[in-house]
């Protein structure tokens, strides 16, 4: 649930005057041409204004004092985990022009580059100068190229690097106008409680402002936004501008929006923070077995670990207590059943949870489907339950090549879990409370890919709970992602965040609530989520799962979610103030922890 160094050329000394000659006429010859209207473009390459005109990926940049190589200040870039310090800016250019990228460079690696040519992308580094070196390359734009992003990075696991007097000589961009007003404004989705918006892109704009009964309550890099936080069966009014460096267009023509009925996926009777967590109730490990009887008052969503199938395809899922020789303090079944009664009449719920680590399930079938909810209800009533969780992990959940589609799925494994669990629902009621905990791989990574793509050869679990997500918003309780043993996945910044401190959490959760195009495709755009219908899933010790994070850091996530404050370089597309609260793997490692997860909990919200 878990480069190669420059190349070095000599040159010998050339005896024979005429040869010498040659050469230097071959080097005039092939130089760059630079024509009297050639500038630099660069804003603030000498960093004299300290990071204006920059971005400097999870704050790795600072304009310093020293070393620098002229003027007052350079930049310091500090790579740290899997960030190697990115600093970019992105310049207006010609068409069809040619440039030279130049920088003077100290310290660790550096890499100096340019992206978005419109031709062949270009960069250089040197290993680690121990004084100012300069760094060259020269690019041509291609037809159609009227900018480019120039950076500069270190390398992972390095030290501290030095840059300073970055120019781009070359002829400059159109002077910047003010984009045309958007054409095309329409309604792409609606749920209960989010409208997706989209338009056509406007030439020149390099962003949007998305405007709800006249005020801005959005906006946008690209042709499409979703705004949430809406009210079920109520009407709205929608508008959206262009900008750019030189202002903002007048508003589009308005239309009007209305998001639909919604259904009983609401709170459930849930607090207002919640905090939801696993009990290993079938199995024994490291942190030990804990009865129902002793989950402490602070636990609000008690799920059971875990409901496994009596075969990968066949649907049949079984729940039992942990054997008495695994877990030698385990409680009778009479006292487990009486402690969840007990729990239910103090306003928690108890839910059986289905998968883990090493339950995979597939649904490939309609006999799986059928026999799921026929296995699931009869453990939701022996124990008198409140609902089920889905864990659904590993290869449960895959798309069938072709399906492309996260609004319309095809395959069966995801087709007839939507179908299981809606007839749990229609089954159950209301009072039902569903929640879902799928891994990053299978929902943020979306972002970038969708199942085995347009052309196959991708993984083709990539982005697979979107379907059931999004099929299921209505009913759904609460979604806590896992954000713990997961690789670096990129957020709506459009750059990477690696698990373990309170940007993870921020980037993953800010996702789940803005909505974003899934794989890119601003057609298919997956409305976000209720902040009320969304935690945050952390592990709740070191020993519990990689990506731990300290309660210092988990506090900075809440504070930037909730209220906006800490935030970081991640900026939210929004203020989430009624985000639901956390869960944790586990109430177990919680306890063999000494409790400082859910302490951290009641501490900051005051419980």
């Amino acid at each position: 649930m878990e480069r190669t160094g420059p190349t070095v050329r000599f040159s010998g000394l050339l005896a024979v005057c005429s040869a010498t000659l040659l050469a230097a006429a071959t080097l005039v010859a092939s130089a760059p041409t630079v024509s009297a209207a050639d500038a630099d473009l660069v804003r603030n390459g000498g960093f004299e204004a300290g990071l204006d005109g920059w971005n400097c990926a999870n704050g790795s940049g600072a304009a310093v004092t020293a070393p620098k190589r002229s003027g007052d200040y350079a930049l310091k870039a500090t790579p740290a985990g899997n960030d190697h310090a990115k600093c970019s800016q992105t310049i207006t250019v010609k068409p069809n022009s040619t440039y030279t990228l130049s920088a003077w460079v100290q310290g660790s690696h550096v890499y100096l580059g340019a992206s978005g040519t419109g031709t062949t992308d270009v960069s250089t580094w040197t290993q680690s100068p121990a004084a100012w070196k300069q760094l060259t390359t020269t690019f041509a734009t291609g037809p159609s190229t009227t900018s480019v992003s120039v950076y500069t990075h270190g390398w992972y696991g390095t030290p501290d690097h030095y840059v300073d007097d970055l120019t781009l000589i070359g002829p400059g961009g159109e002077p910047v106008v003010i984009p045309a007003v958007p054409a095309g404004l329409k309604t792409t989705a609606l749920t209960s409680s989010s409208v997706a918006l989209s338009w056509n892109a406007v030439s020149g704009a390099s962003g949007y402002h998305v405007y709800r009964g006249g005020t801005k309550v959005a906006t946008a890099t690209g042709p499409s936004a979703i705004v949430t936080g809406l009210t079920p069966s109520t009407a709205y009014s929608f508008q959206v501008s262009a900008t750019n460096a030189a202002g903002e267009s007048a508003k589009s023509a308005a239309i009007t929006a209305t998001t639909t009925e919604g259904g009983g996926g609401g709170d459930t009777k849930l607090p207002a923070r919640a905090l939801v967590g696993y009990l290993h109730s079938s199995f024994a490990n490291g942190s030990g077995y804990t009865r129902m009887a002793d989950v402490p008052d602070s636990w609000d969503v008690i799920n059971l670990a875990f409901g496994e199938p009596t075969s990968v395809t066949s649907g049949d899922i079984r729940f039992s207590l942990c054997p008495v020789a695994e877990c030698p303090n385990v409680e009778s079944e009479a006292e487990f059943k009486a402690a969840i009664k007990a729990k239910q009449a103090a306003g928690k719920k108890v839910l059986i949870s289905i998968g883990g680590q090493n339950g995979q399930v597939q649904l490939a079938s309609t006999a799986a489907r059928d026999a799921f909810v026929t296995s699931v209800s009869k453990i939701i009533d022996t124990y008198g339950l409140d609902g089920l969780d889905i864990d659904f992990e590993g290869h449960s959940l895959s798309l069938n090549t072709g399906d492309t589609d996260f609004r319309s799925p095809t395959s069966p494994v995801i087709v007839n879990l939507i179908s299981a669990v809606k007839s749990l629902k229609a089954k159950y009621g209301s009072d039902f409370v569903l929640t879902m905990a799928p891994e990053t791989f299978f929902v943020q990574l979306g972002y970038q890919f969708y199942g085995s793509g347009p052309w196959g050869g991708q993984d083709p679990r990539a982005g697979a709970y979107l379907p059931v997500i999004h099929a299921l918003r209505d009913d759904l309780t609460l979604l806590h992602v896992q954000d713990y043993n997961s690789g670096p996945i990129m957020g709506l910044d459009n750059q990477y965040h690696s698990m373990g401190g309170a940007d993870f959490h921020i980037a993953m959760t800010d996702m789940l609530l803005a909505g974003f195009p899934v794989a890119g495709d601003t057609g298919k755009v997956f409305p976000g989520l209720r902040p009320d219908q969304v935690a945050i899933g952390l592990p709740a010790s070191t020993q519990a799962g990689n990506g731990h994070t300290t309660p210092a850091e988990v506090n900075k996530a809440l504070d930037c979610l909730i209220k906006k404050t800490s935030c970081g370089s991640y900026q939210t597309h929004g203020t989430w103030s009624d985000l639901r609260g956390l869960m944790t793997w586990s109430i177990n490692w919680d306890r063999f922890n000494n409790w400082e997860f859910s302490r951290n909990f009641d501490g900051y919200f005051g419980n």
